[in-house]
């Protein structure tokens, strides 16, 4: 059925309970995971580098460290299942796009995602992105929610 999957994360939670359900099914139908998480660029408007102790080159590498971290997690996740598991960090302003291009460019035929991310700033990642995918996505897509 399903043979390519893209796992976007935020490193929630919730994202860490798709992933897993993205593993089960991988595993099932002898398919691969691409993991994704996507780098937002920091811009600094309203305070200077100064004020805040960092300047965006600094505030980007985090992210990237971040990034690196949760991309690690995902691929020893999937490897411990036995599934193949490549994952994928691009830097951008607009996550759904960011899931969108990687899933054509990477012919994923399954978006399995959480419904929403972290609060603040990551969680622009889900929620408002998750339906902004369902909106615009012509492949299939699994919503992850909370448990009650």
């Amino acid at each position: 059925m399903f043979k390519h999957l893209l796992v976007p994360t935020d490193g929630s939670a919730l994202s860490e309970a798709a992933l897993r359900m993205a593993v089960a099914l991988a595993k099932e139908n002898n398919a691969r995971i691409t993991g994704l998480y996507m780098v937002r660029p920091f811009h600094m408007t309203v305070y200077s580098a100064e004020m805040v102790g960092s300047d965006q080159a600094d505030l980007q590498s985090v992210d990237r460290a971040r990034a690196e971290q949760y991309l690690e997690n995902m691929r020893s996740i999937a490897t411990a299942a036995g599934v193949e598991c490549d994952t994928e960090a691009p830097t951008g302003a607009h996550p759904y796009e960011a899931i969108l291009d990687t899933a054509k460019a990477r012919h994923c035929d399954l978006i399995v995602m959480a419904s929403h991310g972290h609060g603040g700033i990551r969680g622009l990642l889900l929620g408002s992105e998750t339906q902004k995918v369902l909106t615009h996505s012509h492949l299939p897509i699994l919503v992850v929610r909370p448990p009650e």
